[in-house]
């Protein structure tokens, strides 16, 4: 199935079409800076301009950063305040004129990573960690999905632990690659001592450089770096919209 997968982050908006059965992308990506302030309905502009920069009809899959429930958006951390409670797949399916499924945007890049990267046929309790703008998560347990985690706020340090350890913070702070490990490596031990986890895998813009962190580590549990890059929000996605698909049609076939 083809999906045009489109990963909307707090700096940034890309897609392109992609395969769900191999995850490779059909086409060079196309990103555009999002808009500030991420309104919804700025927002939704930007993501009709890049389906049309695709020339695009079919199903889109999106990835959000934000809790979603039933199509629509529970919190907004990085994004604008505008869009608590809004239903984000009738305002994208209205502004693009195709079929839409929304997910949490680390979701969709830990389904990306367990299907075609890092986490493909590893069982047991498996969490990834996005790190940019915020700090971004995903649980599995031997390859399902537990949605919605959110555990880039869990406290830690007095504070939510994204304001302290994300890669943001490094960059803003202008923090050594040394230092920011250190918190990295205090966020990651404090998932571990919550969930006891059999891998972790670190994902992100970041995970490019993983050389520069990931040897600082001092965790015993595996850490590993994401394979897909900064294309697993976009794959992640697309592959949400076919798992969702599949889903409906099992539920038609049960009523």
């Amino acid at each position: 199935m083809r999906v045009l997968g489109i990963d909307i982050g707090g700096t940034g908006i890309k897609g392109a079409p992609v395969d769900t059965a191999s995850g490779k992308l059909l086409a060079a990506r196309k990103r555009i800076k999002t808009p500030q302030p991420a309104t919804p309905q700025a927002v939704a502009r930007t993501v009709r301009e890049i389906a049309r920069h695709f020339d695009w009809s079919g199903p889109i899959g999106c990835a959000l950063p934000a809790v979603v429930k039933d199509g629509r958006l529970c919190t907004a951390a990085n994004i604008a305040s505008g869009w608590l409670g809004v239903n984000a797949v009738a305002l994208l399916q209205k502004q693009t004129g195709c079929k839409v499924s929304v997910i949490n945007d680390a979701d969709a890049a830990g389904y990306a990573e367990m299907h075609f990267g890092a986490g493909r046929n590893r069982e047991g309790l498996v969490i990834m960690v996005t790190l940019g703008t915020g700090i971004g998560t995903a649980l599995f347990i031997n390859g399902h999905l537990v949605p919605n985690s959110e555990l880039g706020h869990l406290t830690l340090r007095g504070r939510d632990a994204e304001t302290w350890a994300a890669e943001s913070v490094r960059e803003k702070k202008n923090l050594s690659w040394k230092k920011w490990a250190r918190r990295v490596d205090a966020y990651l031990r404090l998932l571990h001592n919550y969930f006891w986890p059999d891998l972790f895998i670190i994902g992100g813009g970041v995970s490019r450089k993983w050389r520069k962190f990931l040897p600082q580590l001092k965790l015993i549990t595996p850490i590993v770096p994401a394979k897909l890059r900064n294309e697993a929000g976009i794959i992640g996605a697309a592959l949400a919209y076919d798992h969702e698909r599949r889903r409906a049609r099992q539920r038609r076939s049960l009523g």
